[in-house]
């Protein structure tokens, strides 16, 4: 998927419980405690409890997410190992 520089990033998140991020461009991997996204402003890790994802619309680069957020981190571009494997959902639809 081609990166959209000109997304702007945007995290709005309600009571740690629910949440939604702008300027995603991929989504690399998800399970019930950890959910890892490639946005516009580099590689974030939301780590909890119970989490997934709601809605995903990877063409508008929006997700929700719902569950207990215990925290949220930043990394740098490309630095997700397993990124030479291929996106979630481009691995999913192969």
């Amino acid at each position: 998927m081609e990166e959209r520089k000109d997304s702007i990033h945007g995290l709005n998140l309600q009571e740690r419980k629910k949440g939604t991020i702008t300027g995603v461009v991929d989504v690399m991997s998800f399970d019930s405690e950890q959910i890892f996204l490639e946005t516009t402003q580099g590689m974030m890790t939301i780590k909890g409890k119970d989490l997934h994802v709601s809605r995903l619309q990877l063409e508008s680069g929006e997700v929700d997410v719902e569950g207990i957020v215990d925290s949220l981190i930043y990394t740098e571009q490309g630095s997700y190992g397993n990124k030479k494997k291929g996106s979630l959902i481009k691995r999913l639809f192969q």
